[in-house]
């Protein structure tokens, strides 16, 4: 008979309840009991950890970084209501898994989710069309990635293109079902009539053109995260049907058949008001409160203006890519003139506009004001004056003009190599602040090679700050 695998729990001094006796059977188990923090032993298979304080000791985050990928299950007491504010303390610890204590025994096949989900970069929330530059949207994404951690219905509310799927993506990826599908369902799309089969599935014989047994989405969902886009223009029938899903964790097919169970995640979007919708009696009480377990509201573009001029070259970058185009770059002047915009649209209309501006540029590597006059078109006469649309304060090293007047040679002389070194070092300084830092495309604006380029930075003893695009 093989080894039990070795299971050690941290109590931090709370009460077990006797459930290291009742789980012996199954894992070989060793208990800490002292409030303070220790490392589990060296041969441990899972690390249990009673979570019952409002946050981790901070004693217990220095800790983890020294057991690598050990599986950590944080335990509570069943029914205990938990806070945002805790979930978002607790998951700070990284991907961990949840559970009540129970007689049932932790699974032995449970694995570490930190080792294949990482945490919401900057960087990776910047791939997916996020910014986190504000605080309206830093909230927005904590609140994310706490609703990761555990398997709770998340609503997002917001006005159209503000990226509500993208979140649901998010926070998806985040989460422990990760590896399991994403089904994105437009409710509003799909006709009344065959809303309720395509959710829920259907039987052969179910209804004329029901040829063949058909699963529906939340059984294509099973697993992984389900997600109901524009669920407020859901008829009420299917909110019904949606009800008893979230409540029994079970789909009936229409047509007849047993129920079957579904382990899934289930975020919901809307633009809608739906507590107003509620008041009208378009939209189920008892189903709004199953919904909105978490919910997460989505700033407007124009209460994010700082982050305008990031999303406006992620979209460039990105836009170029799709269309097979050489790379361009936003010249400095146009950050204010977009920051100034009202973007009722949000965030997709400025990806629009960013690939309209793109494509009608024909091969001119910088962008300026002009390939954006188009955004002012529908606006009112004195919406905006010229002091909007000032150029971004951006500051630099002291650079010397290009069309300087002619330099007199004084009469003591000077050193012609250090004046062409520094007329040399101002250009590239402009050219690499009007390309953002891009080496590549800040070379060719001064028709070098890119080695070349690099050449001369070291060489005049450039800062290189950062790690460069070549998108």
């Amino acid at each position: 008979m093989p080894p039990l695998l070795r299971l050690h729990w941290s109590t931090f001094g709370e009460p077990t309840q006797g459930l290291e006796h009742q789980w012996a059977g199954t894992w070989d188990v060793t208990v800490d009991r002292s409030p303070l923090v220790a490392l589990p032993p060296e041969e441990t298979d899972l690390w249990v950890v009673t979570a019952e304080a409002e946050e981790p000791p901070p004693a217990l985050l220095k800790v983890l970084a020294e057991v690598g990928a050990l599986p950590l299950l944080l335990l509570r007491q069943a029914g205990k209501p938990i806070s945002l504010t805790t979930l978002e303390a607790w998951s700070a610890l990284g991907s961990v898994r949840w559970g009540t204590f129970s007689p049932d025994p932790p699974k032995p096949g449970l694995r570490p989710l930190a080792a294949r989900v990482a945490p919401l970069t900057a960087g990776q929330a910047l791939n997916l069309g996020l910014v986190g530059v504000s605080g309206a949207m830093l909230e927005v994404l904590v609140k994310a990635r706490a609703a990761a951690a555990t398997r709770a219905t998340v609503l997002l509310q917001g006005d159209s293109g503000t990226g509500k799927e993208l979140i649901a993506r998010a926070i998806h990826r985040l989460s422990a079902e990760a590896t399991g599908p994403f089904v994105p369902v437009h409710c509003g799309a799909i006709p009344e009539n065959l809303l309720e089969s395509e959710l829920f599935g259907y039987t052969k014989g179910a209804f004329t053109d029901a040829r063949k047994d058909t699963p529906g989405k939340f059984r294509e969902a099973h697993g992984g995260t389900i997600f109901l886009d524009e669920v407020g223009t859901m008829p009420l029938p299917a909110q019904v049907r949606l009800l008893r899903v979230l409540q029994e964790r079970e789909v009936q097919p229409l047509g007849g058949g047993a129920p079957v169970k579904v382990e899934l995640r289930v975020i919901a979007a809307t633009n809608m008001d739906l507590w107003k919708r509620v008041q009208e009696e378009q939209f189920r009480e008892d189903l709004f409160y199953r919904l909105e377990v978490i919910p997460i509201a989505l700033p407007p573009l124009s209460a994010r203006r700082e982050e305008v001029p990031f999303l406006a070259q992620h979209f460039l970058n990105r836009k170029a890519r799709e269309h097979g185009l050489y790379p361009k770059a936003l010249h400095p002047s146009v950050d204010s003139f977009l920051m100034a915009l009202p973007w009722p649209g949000n965030v997709r209309q400025l990806e629009n506009a960013i690939e309209r501006a793109i494509v009608l540029s024909s091969s001119r590597p910088i962008l300026t004001r002009e390939d954006f006059r188009f955004l002012t078109e529908r606006l009112e006469q004195n919406q905006f004056t010229e002091s909007d649309f000032a150029p971004v304060s951006v500051p630099t090293p002291s650079p010397m003009p290009i069309a300087a007047a002619p330099l007199d040679l004084p009469p003591e002389g000077l050193d012609l190599n250090q004046v062409v070194s520094e007329m040399e070092k101002n250009l590239m300084l402009q050219s690499l602040q009007i390309t953002r830092g891009n080496k590549k495309r800040a070379a060719e604006l001064l028709g070098l090679k890119r080695t070349t380029f690099l050449e001369k930075m070291k060489r005049l003893d450039l800062e290189d700050s950062g790690e460069e695009a070549e998108a």
